[in-house]
């Protein structure tokens, strides 16, 4: 394990101005897009130091990339995956896109600072991330020392995701955050039922729904992705039925739970809610029908699937075997593919929160396609579970052997 970092890590570049007046003059406006974003170019003006600021900006991306040495040698990073914007007092802020938003996530850093500043000649950056400390509430530790529910598997998840890039006492700092939202998560699955409407509308707080509204409107269904994030179940009871327009389209692909009653318990819920459940072996025809129709698909889709169903893709750099099936419809269907996620807040409130889809990736060879396509879905999922990790379930054996 590495040993504990400093509280800060930091970046430092040079860039010539004069590279950047040769990009100028060389390249079409289209084709400065390769290496400054549009807010970039507008934020830099057209005046005579225009060059000048914006060889501080390309310093300040590849100071970005200094602080995540290893993921930039590896092409994980480029110094694109970073953007500066002004607030609203000026000062340059840091806008990484979201593959350098789970590079920053995973390292567990907070929001990048940035100085800026040039010469006549030359344009320099400091780029300074500090790391974020995860708070454990007093019952997590308890819960982790008293009751440790599958702690071995726990722990050993979390060191083959982190272990390379935290400090130990992170790790298990993470570990115990872990368990408290294990213990929140049972304590809201048992009050939900006796919750009125007001208070399950004013729960949670759904994001980005015009994402599912707008690729809704394409007709020919939805495949949404998701995993067990959050309180999966408060979430979706709680947040899709504010949106009469889709009553009666989600439908859930799901394993059957144990025990049978528990099982039953959830079945029941979500007819309640006006959500229909399907099984993960032998629905494909049942799946067909509904997207045709204009349904929503769900697929809790962060566990191992057996050879059968499964293609084996990286998930966080280890090989997984991965359900296939929803890249099997989206190319068969052309239906749109959405991430989704929920979180708690630290008010104890919930998100739901749907993401643009993602791109189909199509390849002469099928069984490519299905393997690339997986693949981006494992990636969307990595993503959106580094935002809270501590509030992904992490009991599950997700990289058996394959």
């Amino acid at each position: 394990m590495p040993a504990d970092p400093p509280n800060s890590r930091c970046g430092i570049d040079t860039v010539d101005i004069a590279r950047i007046e040769k990009l100028l003059r060389d390249l079409p406006p289209e084709g400065l897009l390769s290496f400054f974003s549009a807010t970039e170019l507008s934020d830099a003006g057209q005046g005579a130091g225009r060059a000048a600021s914006l060889a501080a900006r390309f310093a300040a991306k590849e100071a970005c990339c200094k602080l995540f040495p290893r993921e930039t040698s590896l092409g994980l990073l480029e110094p694109t995956d970073f953007s500066v914007r002004r607030d609203a007092y000026g000062a340059p802020q840091v806008v990484a896109n979201p593959p350098a938003q789970a590079v920053l996530d995973r390292h567990r850093l907070g929001a990048i600072r940035l100085s800026l500043t040039h010469t006549d000649t030359s344009a320099s950056a400091v780029a300074m991330a500090e790391m974020r400390r995860t708070e454990v509430p007093w019952f997590g530790k308890l819960f982790y020392h008293l009751l440790p529910y599958r702690r071995k598997l726990v722990l050993e998840n979390f060191r083959r995701v982190f272990g390379d890039v935290l400090p130990e006492a992170e790790v298990l700092r993470l570990v115990q955050a872990y368990y408290a939202h294990y213990l929140l998560f049972l304590i809201e699955f048992i009050r939900l039922p006796f919750m009125s409407a007001k208070k399950k509308r004013a729960f949670i707080r759904v994001e980005n729904m015009e994402s599912p509204l707008r690729a809704h409107e394409q007709g020919k269904g939805l495949i949404l992705l998701t995993g067990h994030f959050g309180n999966w179940e408060v979430s979706t009871v709680a947040g899709i039925t504010q949106f009469p327009q889709f009553k009666g389209l989600f439908h859930f692909v799901r394993r059957p739970l144990k025990p049978e009653w528990f099982n039953q318990l959830i079945t029941r819920r979500f007819r309640r809610a006006g959500f229909g459940t399907l099984a993960k072996r032998g629905s494909l025809d049942e799946v067909l029908k509904l997207l045709a129709g204009g349904a929503a698909i769900v697929y809790v889709f962060d566990q191992f699937a057996i050879k059968k169903d499964g293609v084996v893709v990286d998930f966080f750099g280890h090989p997984a075997s991965t359900f296939k099936s929803p890249a099997l419809l989206a190319l068969s269907t052309g239906a749109p593919v959405i991430p989704a996620c929920s979180w708690r807040e630290p008010d104890g409130t919930h998100v739901l929160r749907f993401e643009d889809p993602l791109p189909l990736i199509e390849c002469e060879n099928a069984g490519e396609a299905i393997r690339q396509n997986t693949r981006a879905y494992n990636a969307a999922l990595e993503r959106m579970l580094l935002r809270h990790p501590e509030q992904w379930i992490w009991m599950h054996r997700r990289w058996k052997p394959v």
